[in-house]
């Protein structure tokens, strides 16, 4: 079993930044992706951005330029730093883990961001 616990989310205005830090414990040896999704109230989650073992990254269209991922310790935690901020950035976020030894998805318990003025 892997734990996710995510932290720093808030309110912000738009132009502003957050840092998102996800910390993962528990059984972390089969980790290999690490992640963010967000969902917007009413709408499916969605995902944005991923680390992999290997220190390949990739973000979404949407936060392209604005957003960055980093793991400063791979399995054990991923930050979403996210500048720029937009209205439309108002959602929860969720850091995810994929693993193996089993298959699964971990979730952590997701954390509210809104973008307001």
């Amino acid at each position: 079993q892997v734990q996710l616990v995510e932290s720093g989310g808030g309110l912000a205005q738009p132009g502003g930044s957050l840092r998102l830090s996800c910390d993962a414990s528990g059984s972390l040896d089969g980790i290999y992706v690490m992640g963010w999704w967000r969902q917007y109230s009413g709408r499916a989650r969605e995902k944005i951005a991923h680390v992999t073992s290997d220190g390949s990254t990739s973000l979404d269209d949407s936060i392209k330029g604005r957003f960055s991922i980093s793991s400063d310790s791979f399995k054990k935690s991923v930050s979403l730093q996210m500048d720029n901020l937009r209205l439309e950035d108002t959602a929860v976020y969720y850091c995810y883990a994929n693993a193996n030894r089993p298959t699964r998805t971990y979730w952590g318990q997701g954390t509210q961001v809104t973008v307001s003025s």
